[in-house]
């Protein structure tokens, strides 16, 4: 796999268990890391919440990691996630957003970044205070078994570990198993059962997995699991804002939407009046998004008029 050699900025650090700043969740998982290797601030690797889904995210899936993961960092839970292109990368995103602490936790040595298009992003997290950390070798390039060796980090250095979207099979499934065999919780963002991209996501919560249907029921969770305040820490986001409400795109809340369930003309037309652009004409702008989505098979329009997810139409021909 393609990797850039590249040391990051920042201060670097190696610890081992017998180091008081080993990070002590770490210390009692199945096969507890040997050494880790880090750069930036070591006091970030403390008790934080995983947030991990698909590399391949949806709209739905990019929009939930950011909604929850500023959530979870405006009330001073850090986030932890493994890097990689779509969820992680946008919860990292997120909780910078929100002015707090992130860590990384890579596949390969720190020196090997992986992805490479995710530079900035980890230069970012360390400039934030936050850390970019291996149990590899600084030079150590990453391997396809490494990834999933990684996993297990992620979910051990968290309380608990949030799947915002996971199809089946997944690395993220994966980091679901880590975190069971780990003693830790598994929290899971409802999905759409038409959806593939929620089929790992949905299957955990058949299986017990505790669901995040909306906000409050995240921020109850984050009571009941790491003892903060309902509400964001006081100075934390943008003023006036409640950082859980993080905003989606137009696009986005019409795709969630209708991901969710199919929808007629009236009820999108409610929504593009409510979420679409604040300036100019909300139904034509919704005929437009209507077209381009359909075009670009992300949605299809059902024979009784509504709109939908495209997958759902393709299983009923199967049929």
């Amino acid at each position: 796999m393609p990797v850039r050699s590249m040391k990051l900025a920042g201060e670097r650090f190696e610890l081992t268990a017998r180091d008081a700043a080993f990070p002590e969740l770490l210390r009692t998982i199945p096969k507890p890391p040997a050494r880790l290797y880090g750069v930036g601030d070591p006091a970030a690797l403390k008790a934080g919440l995983a947030v991990v889904g698909a590399r391949r995210a949806t709209p739905y899936g990019r929009g939930a990691a950011k909604r929850f993961a500023s959530m979870a960092a405006a009330r001073g839970i850090v986030v932890v996630s493994g890097g990689a292109r779509g969820c992680d990368a946008v919860a990292h995103e997120a909780a910078l957003a929100e002015g707090a602490p992130t860590v990384a936790f890579l596949g390969g040595g720190c020196d090997q970044v992986y992805p490479a298009e995710n530079v900035g992003l980890f230069q970012r997290i360390v400039d934030g205070g936050g850390a970019v950390v291996s149990e590899r070798p600084w030079d150590f390039p990453p391997q396809p078994y490494t990834f999933r060796e990684r996993n297990r980090l992620i979910a051990g250095m968290s309380r608990a570990t949030l799947i915002v979207e996971a199809g089946l099979p997944s690395g993220t499934f994966s980091t679901a198993d880590e975190a069971l065999a780990a003693g830790r919780e598994v929290w899971v963002v409802p999905g759409s059962i038409t959806s593939e991209n929620s089929r790992g996501a949905n299957r955990l919560l058949y299986q017990g997995a505790l669901p995040i249907v909306d906000d409050d029921a995240f921020a109850d969770a984050l009571f009941t699991t790491y003892g903060c305040l309902k509400e964001p820490v006081v100075g934390a986001g943008e003023p006036g804002r409640e950082s859980g409400g993080a905003a989606l795109t137009p696009e986005e809340e019409l795709l969630a939407a209708l991901s969710a369930e199919p929808l007629g003309m009236e009820a999108l037309r409610g929504l593009a009046r409510a979420h679409g652009p604040a300036e100019g004409d909300s139904l034509t702008w919704l005929m437009v998004w209507l077209t381009k989505a359909q075009r670009d098979g992300l949605i299809a329009q059902y024979p009784d008029g509504r709109y939908g997810p495209r997958v759902a139409v393709a299983a009923r021909r199967e049929r």
